[in-house]
């Protein structure tokens, strides 16, 4: 395969993979993450999994929204959140997999 274009494929999605990498780059919102990995949950679902305070967990939410790695979904007065992109997920599991022992 030729380097310069791994290289450049690599400059191309750099935006990208750095926005998602600055997403896990909290130990809030990777924990938030790591449960959406499994579920769609909701603002209070991922509060009680997380153990994370609404003041907090609304700042972390509003963050994963806008750097786009999370989709939500209404319904009635509940927004649930999900994984938007399930590369993110195949990163979440290769982390558990390096650095949380079996």
């Amino acid at each position: 395969m030729n380097n310069a274009l791994e290289i450049k494929a690599m400059r191309d999605a750099s935006e990208h993979v750095v926005t998602v990498l600055k997403s896990l780059a909290n130990t809030d919102r990777l924990m938030i993450l790591c449960h959406l990995a499994q579920y769609e949950l909701n603002v209070s679902q991922i509060e009680q999994m997380t153990q994370i305070h609404q003041p907090t967990l609304s700042q972390q939410l509003m963050m994963l929204r806008k750097s786009n790695v999370v989709s939500t979904r209404r319904e009635g007065k509940q927004i649930f959140y999900s994984i938007k992109d399930e590369k993110l997920v195949t990163v979440l599991q290769t982390l558990h997999g390096l650095y949380c022992p079996n």
